[in-house]
Parts: C-alpha cells; sequence; structure tokens
C-alpha cells in the first residue's frame, strides 16, 4: 500500500488530469488521438481483472489507444481487519491515469454516485458505502483516511459520464429508462457542477447511472438524444463477460470471470455486427 501523502498527491494529480483532458466540456469527454480504444466493464473491486485489463490495453506500445474503466468500487473483496478492498482500483486508476494522462479514463457508474451522494446501496443486507469506508480506514489509518476518503469522491464528482468515440460511439455506464427520457437533458451533462435535482431520482445524472432499460426503442431514442450510432454500456452482469441485448448496444461486464471487454477501432464507422466482433475476454 503506498503512503497516505504519496497516494493523495497521486489522486489530487488525478483529478487535476482528468480535468485537463483534451476533448472535456464538463462531464462528457470527445476522445482525441484516438485510432481506438478498450472498453472495460463494471469491475467492482476486481484487481486481477484490472490487471489483465492493462496488459491487454498494452498503451505503451499502442500511442493512440486509450483505455476506458467503469464502476470500479463495491465489490466482493475484503480485508480480514474489515472493509472492502475496491478503493485500490481507485488507486490503481489515479496512478494510471498520471502515468498516461490523455489515454486512460474513468465512467463512474452508479455504485461511485451512490458513495459521492450518500445515498446508501444494500446487497446481501450489507451497506456497501460503509464497507468502502471501513475499507479504506483499514489500508490508510485514521490519521489519513478522511482526507483521501474525500478525494477519492473529488475524483468521482469530476469523472466524464458520456465519453464519445470519433466513429459515433458513444460509451455510457448504462441510459436512461424510457419513462425518464423526457425530463433527460443531454445538455446538463456538460456543466461543470451539478445540481441536486441533477443527482436525485429522475435527474439527468441518476437516470444515466441506474436505468436498466434495453428495450431496442429506448436505446434508440437515447442514441438519437445523444447524437451518436452505437452504445457500449454496463451496468447489467453477463455470465458470459458480455451481451448485446438489441442491436445498436454492447454491454460488457469484468466483475467475475470471464471479463468481458471491447477493443474498438474508432477511425472508421461500424455495423452493430463490427462492433460485436471487437468483443474479448480475460
Amino acid at each position: 500500500m503506498p503512503s497516505p501523502d504519496r497516494m493523495l498527491n497521486a489522486l489530487r494529480q488525478a483529478i487535476t488530469l482528468t480535468r485537463a483532458t483534451p476533448g472535456r466540456r464538463g462531464h462528457v469527454l470527445h476522445l482525441q488521438d484516438c485510432s481506438e480504444v478498450l472498453v472495460a466493464g463494471d469491475l467492482h473491486g476486481h484487481v486481477g481483472n484490472f490487471q489483465a485489463l492493462m496488459l491487454a490495453a498494452d498503451l505503451e506500445r499502442h500511442p493512440t489507444r486509450h483505455f476506458v474503466l467503469q464502476e470500479i468500487i463495491h465489490g466482493r473483496f475484503h480485508y480480514p481487519q474489515g472493509g472492502d478492498k475496491s478503493h485500490q482500483l481507485v488507486d490503481l486508476f489515479a496512478a494510471l491515469k498520471c502515468r498516461y494522462p490523455k489515454r486512460v479514463h474513468l465512467i463512474p457508474g452508479n455504485h461511485e454516485l451512490a458513495q459521492w451522494t450518500g445515498r446508501i446501496v444494500i446487497k446481501a443486507d450489507v451497506n456497501q458505502n460503509r464497507l468502502f469506508e471501513d475499507g479504506v480506514l483499514t489500508a490508510y489509518g485514521s490519521e489519513a483516511a478522511n482526507r483521501i476518503y474525500e478525494t477519492y469522491l473529488d475524483l468521482f464528482r469530476v469523472s466524464p459520464l458520456a465519453i464519445y468515440c470519433p466513429n459515433r460511439v458513444l460509451l455510457c455506464h448504462s441510459l436512461p429508462p424510457s419513462r425518464a427520457l423526457a425530463q433527460f437533458d443531454r445538455a446538463r451533462l456538460e456543466r461543470e457542477d451539478f445540481e441536486e435535482i441533477d443527482l436525485n431520482p429522475g435527474g439527468s445524472v441518476h437516470s444515466l447511472l441506474w436505468g436498466r432499460d434495453t428495450e431496442p426503442e429506448t436505446v434508440q431514442a437515447f442514441l438519437e438524444v445523444m447524437d451518436a450510432d452505437l452504445l457500449i454500456s454496463g451496468h447489467i452482469a453477463y455470465d458470459e463477460g458480455f451481451g448485446a441485448p438489441n442491436d445498436r448496444q454492447l454491454i460488457v461486464d469484468c466483475c467475475e470471470s470471464p471479463a468481458g471487454y471491447a477493443l474498438v477501432p474508432t477511425d472508421r464507422p461500424l455495423t452493430h455486427g463490427e462492433l460485436l466482433a471487437c468483443v474479448r475476454t480475460v
């Protein structure tokens, strides 16, 4: 485990670099100098899968390849002394962002949103928010834990919620359900600071991160609102590590094994079939 001061420095630098990422407008990012992108699904603290994905990304040898992670906290790996170890993935992301500041990106999911807004997530009758806080305390001790924890939340707050590839492929954690699409406002994602209305149930941010509607009509309407052709998302688990519930969407899932990801060319338009051919597993 890095020293608390070293970790704080890396996290603060990652926040600064996230804000300065080329192509960023509020919480929307248009990838720059990008010929391909590796998109990972929900990781939920799975360090082993992250390490395998990092090897697959091979950023050192591919200078125009980008690497996109999503939903990295609240996992099943716990410290013997107590607490969720998924904060380790936040640490690893921060270090990687510092090394490749223009090409490594985090899309927060509903779990990061719940953590930064203080809305409790319960799984198997266990408070996941509290487990995450306990893990930070176990790792960094009482003197530094609160500073590091608050900096984690700052990182979640500034991270992009929608990423556009040059070929009109959109990367989001999820999409609003059909009943929320009429109220969904794409322009609010381009704001630097959100209002409570955005983060509450029914708001544009909350709907974007919590929705599970994969009906073809909903996905098509959402893509029209977002001005994109295809969607790569997460949020839904698949035993195979990926799924294609309609002809405009690919869902990738890295929570367990196999872990599904997509290595997608971004220098040309793609059909849905060509997008599915980009799927790999680790």
